[in-house]
């Protein structure tokens, strides 16, 4: 039978690692930093240190985090290619599916967080998205309440600013994924345009494990029109799904290229006023956790 300290701190786990998964963009990282605070509460608990159970867990959680996030700053740095979170993939149900889901944050808001500083990530995070006083999230910073006001702030202003906006429902965005399939298979570069927005991103995370990828980002709608019916042209057989990526829309494919090498990866997007605005391509198996698709 597991011990009353196990057992408060397994009621926790969920909330600490929807907590740590938006701070790190991670699920191993984020497991392993809840795995710490654990190790961490453990020991404290027979010190008789703990008074308020959720907020001692939460800024342990919020430390460990961001002592990952700055050394994930150098980590990322070195990393083959362009680097995205990992993702959360499960089955589209559908017009039932919901639009929002509890355990999940979209893959275009993770994506811009990555361009926060660690500080302005964990103060956002933190305060908008779990409701930590600012004073709480000075104490997990180790700078003063004005301090992480500001830092909030900044990441906020950051995040309302940026290109990749998505802002669409589900059933939008199933509308416009559509839409951007058959022009991508029918080989219709300006249709295909038509559906991105003038700034849009496109980015491919194959972990050096996949060729062809690219070390940046493509920006543009004709670019991003033009790369993407390069792939399509050089396609073989393949198995389109759609699924939820994140709780958002997005594709499972497999089958191979033209030239017989295995294709494996999983597409999420953005889409804002009918447009996508970012094509996330997760190539690198070790970032896909897959919900019953296999």
């Amino acid at each position: 039978m597991p011990s009353l300290t196990a057992t408060e701190f397994e009621a926790e786990r969920p909330r600490l690692l929807a907590v740590a998964y938006r701070m790190l963009g991670s699920r191993a990282e984020a497991e392993d930093a809840v795995q710490e605070a654990w190790l961490r509460y453990a020991k404290a608990r027979d010190g008789g240190e703990i008074h308020d159970l959720r907020g001692w867990l939460t800024t342990v959680t919020g430390r460990i985090c961001l002592d990952v996030l700055k050394s994930a700053r150098v980590s990322r740095t070195a990393y083959p290619g362009q680097w995205l979170p990992s993702y959360v993939v499960e089955p589209d149900a559908g017009p039932a599916a919901r639009a929002e889901m509890s355990d999940q944050i979209a893959m275009a808001l993770l994506v811009v967080l990555e361009k926060l500083s660690p500080e302005q990530r964990v103060a956002l995070v933190l305060h908008d998205a779990f409701g930590m006083p600012f004073e709480d999230v000075a104490d997990v910073l180790g700078t003063t309440e004005n301090a992480a006001r500001q830092h909030a702030s900044r990441g906020r202003r950051a995040v309302a600013q940026d290109s990749i906006r998505h802002t669409a429902d589900l059933a939008e965005q199933r509308r416009v994924l559509g839409a951007f399939l058959a022009a991508a298979n029918g080989g219709d570069l300006r249709a295909l345009a038509a559906l991105l927005a003038p700034d849009v991103v496109a980015i491919g995370d194959g972990g050096g494990l996949v060729p062809g990828v690219g070390t940046r980002p493509i920006v543009g709608a004709e670019k991003v029109a033009r790369f993407y019916l390069g792939i399509a042209a050089g396609m073989g057989p393949v198995q389109v799904e759609s699924v939820l990526v994140n709780g958002s829309i997005g594709l499972l494919v497999r089958g191979t290229y033209a030239n017989g090498r295995p294709l494996y990866s999983v597409l999420a997007i953005a889409v804002d006023d009918g447009r996508i605005t970012g094509l996330f391509n997760q190539l690198n198996p070790s970032k896909l956790e897959l919900r019953d698709l296999e």
